[in-house]
């Protein structure tokens, strides 16, 4: 039941509510690095992740990625196809070795028509999802890139999508220079470089594969900075 307990849609629901929802809910195993979904093979169920972490991206015409969310343990993805919603050239990826619930298209349905306590928080769940992507899409005309990756990491440590640990009483997140990039649409050269920068000005600390937040409000203030 653990797939449906630990989601925000179905929170007002009963244990045995959510137990005969479960029953509807697969799981499958996706290991690291896989995309399982792609324009290619598109797939019009509920995905529920229940372990590790996935990230959506979209590829531009010069197929370069650009990461749109991270999913952590209780996120969904799927929705928007369901209702009918363009999600055609979207990619996931498993960051994680990850465990993925699924539902069909037609239970979703089935239950956003027979219980508006789901069909509700589905909508709330939509409209955060909308007001998250026109706040990059802000970052994107309004910030400049060493703004935009400082924002990146503040989101990061503010939601707990990529944090693995704390060191010293400092959070850590796991990004590669590479998937930062990706976030914040920029190069990977680039992310480098800035971070090298806040590194040297003692704003974060560089670990393999992660990156340690030293100084939040010095993050804040370059965030904040616009151009």
């Amino acid at each position: 039941m653990w797939c449906i307990s630990e989601v925000e849609i179905f929170q007002d629901l009963s244990d045995a509510e959510m137990t005969s929802i479960a029953e509807r809910a697969p799981m499958k195993t996706v290991d690291s690095g896989t995309v399982f979904y792609s324009p290619e093979q598109p797939t019009e169920v509920l995905f529920i992740l229940k372990q590790g972490r996935v990230r959506l991206f979209r590829l531009s015409p010069q197929g370069k990625a650009l990461t749109t969310e991270v999913l952590i343990p209780g996120n969904i993805f799927g929705e928007m196809a369901i209702l009918g919603q363009r999600m055609q050239d979207h990619f996931a990826e498993a960051l994680d070795d990850c465990v993925i619930c699924l539902m069909s298209k037609e239970d979703v349905r089935q239950l956003l028509m027979s219980d508006s306590r789901i069909a509700a928080r589905l909508a709330e769940t939509l409209s955060n999802r909308l007001f998250d992507m026109e706040q990059r899409l802000s970052d994107f005309a309004f910030k400049n890139v060493p703004q935009r990756i400082a924002s990146t990491l503040l989101t990061f440590n503010k939601t707990d999508q990529a944090r693995s640990d704390w060191l010293f009483g400092k959070p850590v997140i796991r990004l590669t220079h590479e998937q930062l990039a990706e976030f914040a649409g920029t190069y990977r050269e680039t992310v480098t470089k800035v971070l090298n920068e806040l590194r040297d000005q003692g704003i974060i600390n560089l670990r393999r594969g992660k990156i340690e937040l030293l100084d939040i409000a010095a993050l804040e203030k370059i965030s904040d900075e616009y151009a």
